[in-house]
């Protein structure tokens, strides 16, 4: 586990609003980052390439946020070079009623990423904690355990080799209020407009308590969870991709052995 001004450090209560959600790091502004951002762009790409080459690992990334919050464009961007082979994105949407017959992490298990892939989750195993708590399908004695179940299951797929890391992109109120609005305003967005997510908006506070919670409950030395400030997207960026390649160094990637014998081999 990476150090970072972002990290829920295990065991430490969360309240969201001790968190930013708009930063600038040591950054001056978006052009002053862009240089640092692509740096960590293509350190990604090459170590992709030695997780995929090596197969014996993988990675899983876990993004929530709020609508309107920026996981789609935060994983557009990050991902934007990565060789599409050695990665896979899984968006979680309502569950079928095949999904529905089953437990509630059967869906997620089957999602998770092989050995050398970069698995994604666009939206995650949390929306149990989530939506299910804040409109009441599942009671509190329910969703309540549930922590315990999903601490449990992320330590299995660390176990067996999954490296992962959990993206909480914190956003403010109002910011949420100005990305809805364009939404309306730009035709080009108005398929991303959901007349739902006002109803949702309506329930922020909940929905805050829930994510503070599920960030103070689920946030463990095998699967950390990073507060990221996301306001300003392209800050958003840099914190997202300097952790990941942070990550992905400390996993000590290698290309595995050549075969015995290439030193010989002449191709005609």
């Amino acid at each position: 586990m990476i150090d970072s001004p972002y990290l829920v450090k295990p065991g430490k209560k969360v309240r969201l609003d001790d968190w930013p959600t708009r930063d600038g790091g040591e950054f001056e502004s978006k052009e002053a980052s862009l240089p640092a951002v692509e740096k960590n762009l293509r350190k990604l790409d090459e170590l992709q390439g030695e997780l995929y080459a090596e197969g014996r690992r993988s990675l899983l990334i876990v993004f929530q946020a709020m609508d309107a919050g920026g996981k789609d464009g935060a994983i557009s961007h990050v991902f934007s070079g990565v060789n599409p082979q050695g990665c896979q994105v899984t968006s979680f949407k309502r569950p079928s009623d095949n999904e529905l017959a089953h437990d509630y992490l059967w869906r997620i298990h089957m999602q998770a990423p092989p050995r050398g892939v970069i698995g994604i989750f666009n939206r995650s195993h949390y929306e149990s904690v989530l939506v299910e708590r804040v409109r009441k399908i599942a009671p509190k004695d329910v969703w309540s355990r549930r922590f315990d179940h999903i601490n449990a299951f992320e330590k299995l797929l660390a176990d067996e080799g999954t490296t992962i890391i959990k993206f909480f992109l914190h956003i403010s109120k109002e910011e949420q209020r100005e990305r809805l609005q364009a939404r309306l305003n730009d035709p080009a967005k108005n398929w991303k407009f959901n007349p739902g997510d006002l109803e949702e908006r309506k329930m922020w506070d909940q929905y805050q308590d829930a994510y503070a919670d599920l960030l103070t409950e689920c946030s463990t030395e095998y699967a950390p969870w990073f507060i990221v400030p996301a306001d300003r997207k392209w800050f958003r960026n840099w914190v997202l991709s300097d952790t990941i390649v942070r990550t992905m160094k400390r996993m000590d990637l290698h290309y595995p052995p050549a075969p015995a014998g290439l030193d010989d081999i002449v191709v005609e």
